[in-house]
């Protein structure tokens, strides 16, 4: 059997073998879309390694092909020479668990290749701080903990010695240490709670770096081809100049709207709005792509489909069927009853004695109320005596246990891409990102002037990305044109026998909620 597979538009492999990620790399070739050099490292090999704790056979040796071949491609020395090769290993589940497993960025950056990258490119902080961010992610890989390497460019004592200072060494513990984040408990959590099953291992894919931190004119971010919120036909995301994509993601870093790559980059802003364009007519649906551009030059890391909240996917369902995209009875096939449900967003309702403590972005329609808890534990251990809100400086990956726990979420950073944003909407909890004059404190937090103790009940809306102390008066409300619009298809779905039985569904899940 072969363990790895290129990345390329000559593959054929399914999400099984290849896991998700790789295989949408393998759609964006096909679709013509620039994408880095790289292979997979497939899922059954994975399953193997987690069976006996060791590489099956032969997948060493073709760790070692594989990474000749891209060296050949790139004109790159993997660990050193003139043009040092960095690549980035990231996990690629069948099924997308967002954040849960591990990820390495700028791995190859030995001491040598270090000092070749500096002289490459005539900007040694550049070169330092990419190593620094290697050293940080392996770290963290490592230890199932947020590590932060210091300036002086030296791993804690900890975890120096266990990470190589040669690349052939760093990738076969990088692919093992992605290996082994397949059975993480935030990565059993999330598959318990979405009911994945815990057989299915985890692909790696490495790839050739591209450096969203080499200049003013390089960046990273992540689009949707519509608003996930609404469901409204516009690019949404987020974006950061001289940053890696990992600080989208995270939270850590203040982001910029999606259209400020209009003003400063709009070869980038054009190219990137050209490929949602492909991608959504190859799914005929919305959809989510991850994205660095190097020097003005743009690249895509990921895609997928959109997985929009309720009244989204409503709106999303009913334009595509405007738009001939879809029939009208696909498009009642891609409303289930559980979107009706969330279709009629729940808000707080303005009144006069509402007291509003900040305004922070909507990520995830809807609104929570319950307790305050500063930390992963503390939701948990709160939960039990009913509901709370987590609130962090921003979460990670770390807090899986706490998000499932709370019933909403609440960050005083990140953007609507943000790790919190992303996991609220698989799990349809609300949440509210980038609340700026929140901080935590230990078992507190401030905000708008005020110290509020852990066990504080608060109310969070999704949508307008109001907190306010208490517990004020929220409603649903009314429905919008594009429900009334797909329940009027659903009333005339009696000639389309594919969509007979979801048309019935849909009208039975309305009259339900109605009678609520």
């Amino acid at each position: 059997m072969r363990w790895v597979r290129p990345v390329s538009a000559r593959v054929a492999e399914t999400p099984d073998v290849l896991g998700a990620k790789a295989h949408g790399l393998v759609l964006l070739h096909r679709l013509g879309l620039p994408v880095p050099a790289g292979f997979v490292v497939t899922t059954p090999a994975c399953r193997e390694f987690l069976r006996t704790g060791s590489f099956p056979t032969g997948l060493a040796e073709e760790l070692r092909a594989a990474t000749a071949d891209l060296e050949t491609r790139t004109g790159r020395r993997f660990g050193g020479g003139d043009r040092p090769l960095a690549v980035s290993v990231r996990s690629g589940a069948g099924v997308s668990m967002p954040g849960m497993m591990s990820t390495v960025l700028n791995l190859g950056l030995t001491t040598e290749a270090t000092a070749a990258l500096a002289a490459e490119t005539g900007d040694p902080r550049f070169a330092t701080a990419s190593r620094r961010r290697f050293l940080s992610s392996f770290a963290s890989a490592l230890t199932g903990t947020d590590v932060d390497i210091p300036p002086a460019d030296t791993p804690p004592a900890n975890t120096g010695a266990a990470i190589p200072d040669t690349a052939a060494d760093q990738l076969t513990l990088a692919v093992r240490t992605v290996f082994s984040s397949w059975n993480t408990p935030r990565a059993r959590t999330y598959r318990r709670l979405h009911g994945i099953a815990d057989d299915l291992g985890t692909a790696a894919i490495v790839q050739t770096m591209v450096f969203g931190n080499r200049d003013g004119r390089s960046g990273t971010g992540v689009a949707f081809s519509r608003d996930p919120n609404t469901g409204e036909n516009v690019p949404f995301g987020d974006v950061l100049f001289e940053r890696q994509g990992e600080d989208v993601v995270s939270g850590r870093a203040p982001t910029l709207p999606l259209r400020a790559l209009a003003d400063r980059e709009p070869a980038v802003w054009a190219g990137l709005l050209d490929a949602l364009r492909r991608i959504e007519d190859h799914y005929r649906d919305a959809c989510y792509v991850e994205f660095t551009f190097q020097a003005g030059e743009l690249w895509f890391l990921q895609v997928r489909p959109g997985r929009f909240t309720g009244a989204a996917t409503v709106r999303v369902a009913t334009d595509l069927a405007d738009e001939g995209v879809l029939t009208r009875g696909e498009a009642l096939l891609r409303v289930s009853p559980h979107h009706l449900e969330n279709a009629r967003t729940l808000r707080i309702v303005a009144a006069p004695d509402v007291d509003v403590l900040t305004r922070g972005v909507g990520a995830c329609p809807g609104v929570a109320a319950g307790r305050i808890a500063t930390t992963a534990d503390a939701a948990v251990r709160m939960a039990a005596d009913g509901p709370v809100v987590l609130v962090r400086p921003e979460t990670s990956p770390h807090d899986m246990r706490g998000l499932a726990a709370a019933t909403g979420v609440l960050t005083a950073r990140g953007g609507p891409a943000s790790h919190a944003a992303v996991v609220a909407r698989t799990m349809g909890k609300p949440a509210v990102v980038g609340a700026v004059d929140l901080t935590v404190d230990g078992t507190s937090i401030r905000v708008g002037g005020r110290t509020l103790g852990e066990g504080t009940t608060i109310t969070i809306d999704g949508t307008s990305g109001e907190v306010a102390l208490g517990r004020p008066r929220a409603a649903t409300g009314a429905a919008g044109a594009h429900l009334h619009r797909l329940l009027a298809w659903a009333d005339d779905a009696s000639g389309d026998r594919s969509a007979r039985g979801e048309a019935q569904r849909l009208r039975d899940a309305h009259a339900a909620l109605r009678r609520d």
